[in-house]
Order: structure tokens, then C-alpha cells, then sequence
């Protein structure tokens, strides 16, 4: 039996009908409590079980967002960030009042939990929260505009008869940040067809090259999946080993399979020395992958359309919601 509480609102689950009755029953003496059925909606988030498995969006939660702010007759965009610019703190004129843009963006990152296809484009209108610009709130009313025409997305999870492996993909945009040259670490973590856990995410130090970005991006999926690891393990499932780690870099693949190079990595040996313990005990294994396949490539950088979709392709799918009734418009 799996119990999620946050607040007031809980989610109960588990393999025994009658355990979870009696466990409600007994949580119905001490406490009051309303028994809404099956899963449908909580904080935001839409759940509707498939013939396959179990759909996850937030489409009222995005209608919401765009009466908000008046984007529901605008012009959808077909990506939620422009391929070929970047932002800086330095572009653009002061807004006189920034409280519009925090709103949108702090709306724009509780999204991101169903939505990946659009987690760069908020991470990177997030770092202007202190001081935005005009430049900025284009930026982010574009990704509103993204949202108008993709506000049925979200994430599907499918049944699979195959064992499920746990595999990640990690990437760098190196060099990305105008401001401070740091790059931009990408990953996607997935149990077996499902994606479940995602990140985009500025580095905290300046790499020298590109091959420096990308181990770091490689240190952060590997400890993402093995606290992904240790709790699939308390749910008592426990994934086949080795986990897969995904990279584009050919020499990030050689620095971590061949101890030869460490000579040539100090800079990096932290992350050098942890990825290489588990190596070592087989608990991971770093794989290359070609770059047209590296899904991460959509958690580091703005890209084209077509690029976009391929890659958004494999994160979320269209649907749509079985909830009545119209978004309310604000007061």
C-alpha cells in the first residue's frame, strides 16, 4: 500500500482492495475525510487511466494560465523558445513592474511536471526573476503562445511485458549563457518506455571544453538514477543492472570507461571518481549514442521545428481531457 499526502489531499494505491478499504476506514475515524473514488484530478493534475496505462496533463491548469493573462486568442508558436537567441540580463529595457513576468514564470515552472517539452524554455526565462526585461517577457509570452497550441499534452505511461530497464540520456550545450559561459545540463531518465524524471539545468562552474560540459552532464544522470534506483527499490521493484547512460560525446565515453585519461582530467576528478566507482562495480554502463538520437538535446537548447517535434515525440503525446467545463476567466 502507497500513500501520497500533501496538505489536505491524499493518494492512496496498492495491489489489496480490502486493505486499502480498511486502512480508509480506519483513517475516517480520527480524521474527516472525503472518499473521491478513482484518480481524476489532483493539484492540478489531470490523470486518466488508458487501455495501455495511465495518462498524465494539466490542460484546465493551461487554460487557466492563458485566460490569466489574456493569451487565449493569441497566435500559437510552434516552439516554446526561438532557435537562434539567447538571452541575457543585459537585453532589453527594465519592465517598471515585473510582477506580470514572476507570475507567468512561477505558473510556467509548476507546468513543467507534465510538460518536458517545455522545461528549458522556463529554465531559462526563471534566471530573470530579480530583474526582467522587455526581452524576456516576449520570451515568456511565447511559451504561453507554444501552450495554445499544444494545451492537450502531457505524459503517457504504458504497460510493457519486456523487463523494465532504467536508462538515461545526459547532454551539454557548452558555452551556452552569454552572461557567464556556463553551459547547460540536459537529461531524461526513462523506465522502460516511460519518461520519468527530467532536468534542465545551468552547470555551476565554467568548462574548458566541451567534453568537460558533457561529463558533468553524465555525473548528474548518474546520480539521478541511482536515488531513482534506491526508491524503486523501497516500492520493491528493483531494475536490471547495468543502468544505461546515454551520451553524444565520444570522448566523455572514453574518459569514463578508460582510466588512461585521468591524467588529462583533473579539473574534473570529483566527477571522474564517482561516475567510476559505479562503473566498476557494474552498476552502470556508459553507452554512446549518435547525436540525431540524443533525446536531452531538447533539455539544453533551443532548436527548430523540426528537431523540436522529433524529439518532443518521445517525451509527450496530444490527448485530451474528460473534465467538464470551461476554464473560468479571472476576475
Amino acid at each position: 500500500m502507497l500513500l501520497l499526502l500533501y496538505v489536505d489531499d491524499i493518494i492512496l494505491t496498492g495491489n489489496q482492495p480490502e486493505l486499502l478499504s480498511s486502512f480508509v476506514t480506519t483513517l475516517n475515524k480520527d480524521f474527516e475525510l472525503s472518499d473521491l473514488g478513482g484518480l481524476s484530478y489532483f493539484l492540478g493534475l489531470e490523470a486518466k487511466p488508458t487501455s495501455t496505462g495511465l495518462r498524465l496533463s494539466q490542460t484546465k491548469y493551461t487554460m487557466d494560465l492563458l485566460h490569466r493573462h489574456s493569451m487565449t486568442a493569441c497566435q500559437p508558436c510552434t516552439t516554446p523558445v526561438c532557435a537562434t537567441s539567447q538571452l541575457s540580463h543585459l537585453q532589453g529595457d527594465l519592465l517598471p513592474d515585473g510582477t506580470e513576468y514572476r507570475q507567468i514564470v512561477g505558473a510556467l515552472q509548476y507546468l513543467t511536471f507534465t510538460s518536458p517539452d517545455i522545461a528549458y524554455a522556463v529554465h531559462h526565462v526563471a534566471q530573470f526573476m530579480s530583474a526582467p526585461r522587455t526581452s524576456h517577457l516576449i520570451a515568456a509570452k511565447r511559451i504561453l503562445r507554444y501552450l495554445k497550441g499544444t494545451p492537450d499534452f502531457g505524459l503517457s505511461f504504458r504497460r510493457s511485458s519486456s523487463p523494465l530497464t532504467l536508462c538515461a540520456y545526459s547532454d551539454a550545450d557548452w558555452d551556452g549563457c552569454p552572461d557567464t559561459r556556463r553551459s547547460t545540463t540536459g537529461i531524461c531518465v526513462f523506465l522502460g518506455p516511460n519518461l520519468i524524471s527530467w532536468c534542465a539545468k545551468k552547470q555551476q562552474a565554467v568548462s574548458r571544453s566541451s567534453a568537460e560540459a558533457e561529463y558533468r552532464s553524465l555525473a548528474h544522470a548518474c546520480a539521478d538514477t541511482i536515488w531513482i534506483s534506491y526508491l524503486l527499490t523501497e516500492l520493491q521493484f528493483s531494475p536490471p543492472r547495468p543502468i544505461i547512460l546515454l551520451c553524444d560525446n565520444l570522448s566523455t565515453t572514453y574518459m569514463a570507461s578508460n582510466p588512461v585519461f585521468h591524467a588529462r582530467t583533473k579539473h574534473i576528478e570529483l566527477d571522474y571518481h564517482y561516475i567510476r566507482q559505479y562503473l566498476l562495480f557494474g552498476a552502470h554502463r556508459v553507452q554512446f549514442t549518435p547525436s540525431p538520437d540524443q533525446i536531452a538535446d531538447i533539455f539544453t537548447k533551443g532548436l527548430s521545428r523540426q528537431r523540436f517535434d522529433l524529439l518532443r515525440s518521445n517525451l509527450v503525446s496530444p490527448g485530451s481531457s474528460d473534465l467538464r467545463g470551461s476554464a473560468k476567466s479571472p476576475n
